[in-house]
């Protein structure tokens, strides 16, 4: 059974930065599309940023240039760093997989998903 276990959510300041883990079991191998979307009160499910195996990352307009995804293939582990932190990016952060190397910015293609981690900004 595939398992996501998200981490490091948490209170930040506005302009602070976060960093948030996921580690991956139950696969079997490696190559699977992996990422993270975030949700807000009232608001759809988003991308945040995906990555393939072989770290090509697609990142959402709102958050390129202030957050950098990462995988580490060996320990089965995506990693999201967020800096430049606003309240507009609070909201419940999920880690997410898809049994694909190719990654999509659409959340209903992602079959495994964490149970999330909050992140809170305030100003």
């Amino acid at each position: 059974q595939v398992r996501l276990v998200e981490s490091g959510g948490g209170s930040v300041q506005s302009g602070g930065s976060l960093k948030l883990s996921c580690t991956a079991s139950g696969y079997g191998h490696n190559n699977f599309c992996k990422g993270w979307f975030r949700q807000a009160p009232g608001k759809d499910r988003e991308l945040v940023s995906v990555i393939t195996s072989d770290g090509v990352a697609t990142y959402a307009d709102s958050v390129d240039g202030r957050f950098i995804i990462s995988r580490d293939n060996a320990e089965d582990t995506v990693i999201l760093e967020m800096n430049s932190l606003s309240p507009e990016d609070t909201a419940m952060y999920y880690c997410a997989s898809r049994p694909s190397p190719t990654c999509t910015p659409l959340p209903a293609l992602f079959g495994w998903w964490g149970q999330g981690t909050q992140v809170t900004v305030s100003s």
